[in-house]
């Protein structure tokens, strides 16, 4: 669900408290995009919500909700809305983050 591997070379990267400002931003953002997803987005604005958070997501290791995005994102611009599954991109990103926040932690002490 989430590429620890990623997280910890972003970290390595960019520094433990630029690290901790990237989080924030990534889910005050994401939580907004999604926020428009469960109020009812228009489907005219899948395909852009779709690959903003699909992009978000490949920066801090959200692997699984990426690649629901990225399908996502595809069929949207093909016009196959009925093809996206919102129920499950909602509740793939709450499972991520709920994951990324509660071993964050211990996966950065490791």
């Amino acid at each position: 669900m989430i590429d620890w591997d990623k997280v910890i070379e972003l970290r390595e990267e960019i520094g433990e408290e630029d690290f901790a400002e990237v989080v924030d931003l990534f889910l005050e953002e994401v939580d907004e995009a999604m926020t428009q997803l469960r109020a009812g987005l228009p489907q005219e604005k899948w395909e852009c919500c779709l690959h903003f958070l699909k992009g978000s997501a490949l920066n801090l290791g959200f692997e699984a909700f990426s690649t629901l995005c990225a399908s996502g994102e595809v069929a949207a611009a093909s016009g196959d809305h009925d093809e996206i599954d919102l129920a499950e991109v909602i509740t793939t990103y709450d499972q991520s983050k709920a994951t990324f926040l509660a071993d964050l932690k211990d996966r950065l002490a490791a």
